[in-house]
């Protein structure tokens, strides 16, 4: 019996050896902006933001407050579960820019989202949206936020436009290190993660669109709304 219990603890041993291993190469993230994953993602949406100027624009951001920090003329955020996403809009055309990262694989109907970030945007405000695509499942059923979609580029452009936005850019990042990384936790970006991007393994998958409506008696007001022209 002594021998079968050394011989189960010999075989432990590598185990353990292996997550020690791991957790050295990917070391846990003590935050979402730490993550590997989002590197090339929030470069992508900061760079995009800048270039709105925010100073002159009414901004709202779906459960969560990563830009309440931008000099905006006013900020709010729809945080879960108080605002349902998928509900209908109680009011309309309010804001130059709605930004909505990592929540559509959380919603159970994602077209009425789509139309609802549409919705809550001002004729010619933009609208900023990320999502996780090879990304293991994760749920927090504490904020009953539960996990149900996963979109490619295309099918996120698809989605936007099927809700009336114009969409001006799709972008993706990844690599199979990073999907490798991620399998245990969410991995910080450590000096030797590579930042190149393989098109065909997108961990995070983005697209910056607009409301077309430029009907001056819709609801929202267009003042000081951000050009047209502008792309990221």
């Amino acid at each position: 019996m002594a021998r079968l219990g050394g011989f189960h603890r010999a075989r432990r041993a590598p185990r353990a050896l292996l997550r020690r291993a791991e957790r050295m190469l990917y070391p846990p993230a003590g935050s979402a902006g730490e993550q590997w994953q989002r590197v090339q993602l929030n470069r992508a949406v900061d760079g995009h933001l800048s270039g709105l100027g925010p100073a002159g624009l009414r901004a709202a951001e779906i459960s969560g407050d990563n830009h309440a920090h931008r000099d905006w003329r006013e900020y709010t955020s729809l945080m879960h579960p108080e605002f349902d996403l998928c509900a209908p809009v109680a009011s309309p055309g309010k804001y130059d820019v709605v930004i909505c990262e990592q929540v559509l694989e959380h919603v159970p109907d994602p077209c009425g989202a789509a139309a609802n970030l549409r919705s809550l945007s001002a004729p010619g405000g933009r609208v900023i949206v990320s999502t996780p695509f090879l990304i293991k499942l994760h749920e927090l059923p504490i904020y009953d936020m539960r996990d149900y979609w996963r979109f490619t580029p295309r099918g996120l452009r698809t989605l936007l436009e099927g809700a009336g936005l114009e969409v001006e850019t799709v972008g993706s990042w990844g690599n199979r290190d990073v999907v490798i990384g991620n399998l245990g936790g969410w991995s910080a970006r450590r000096r030797w993660h590579s930042l190149n991007n393989n098109p065909e393994l997108p961990v995070q998958v983005w697209a910056f669109a607009v409301n077309p409506d430029d009907d001056p008696d819709s609801s929202g007001s267009v003042e000081n709304r951000p050009s047209r022209g502008l792309e990221s």
